[in-house]
């Protein structure tokens, strides 16, 4: 069995690639402006958002709080009538620092699990394309498959989940290669 410890360089080393990489998929790379569209009227909305103070958070509107509401033809009209919008309210600009670094410990906590499981199942010395095909699985999974349940349940646009999933793939198959070029012999 292949320990934990040995695969720490593969997974800071991945993790330094993949965030680079993303980095360059987002700022260079034009496939993910088109992800967000613009509110009609921006300024408008946005000023008479303001004066109501909603804190930061998660909210859907119209928000019915729980199944038995959902039933009252009150409800039912409001969804009829729309729009219908879930909403992330944020204050205090928008800080890259604190998400960049959310982002690379994330990186981290993808290729740590990917390492288990191959920590569980592959010897050192084992065949690179099982070590790659391992790998780029559990990474593939940390790195993408959670995002289908917001374009499920929360109707975020199919388009931009795939996008990201291809992103995902990329993350993936250069996480694989450098524990491949890294996998104890």
């Amino acid at each position: 069995m292949v320990s934990l410890a040995s695969l720490w360089i593969p997974i800071l080393l991945s993790a330094v690639a993949v965030f680079l990489v993303s980095f360059l998929i987002h700022m260079v790379l034009p496939y993910h402006r088109s992800d967000y569209g613009k509110v009609p009227f921006e300024d408008s909305v946005m000023d008479a958002l303001r004066k109501f103070g909603i804190a930061p958070g998660d909210y859907m509107i119209p928000c019915a709080g729980g199944p038995e509401a959902m039933k009252s033809p009150e409800f039912k009209e409001k969804l009829k009538r729309g729009p219908v919008a879930l909403m992330t309210v944020m204050t205090g600009g928008f800080s890259m620092g604190r998400r960049l670094a959310q982002w690379f410990v994330y990186l981290i906590v993808v290729g740590v699990f990917a390492a288990l499981v191959a920590c569980g199942t592959l010897a050192p010395g084992a065949d690179r394309h099982t070590v790659f095909h391992t790998i780029a699985l559990v990474a593939f999974a940390g790195y993408g498959l959670a995002l289908w349940q917001n374009s499920i349940w929360y109707s975020r646009s199919w388009k931009t989940t795939l996008k990201s999933n291809f992103d995902a793939l990329v993350y993936a198959l250069l996480t694989g290669a450098i524990f491949v070029w890294l996998w104890p012999a």
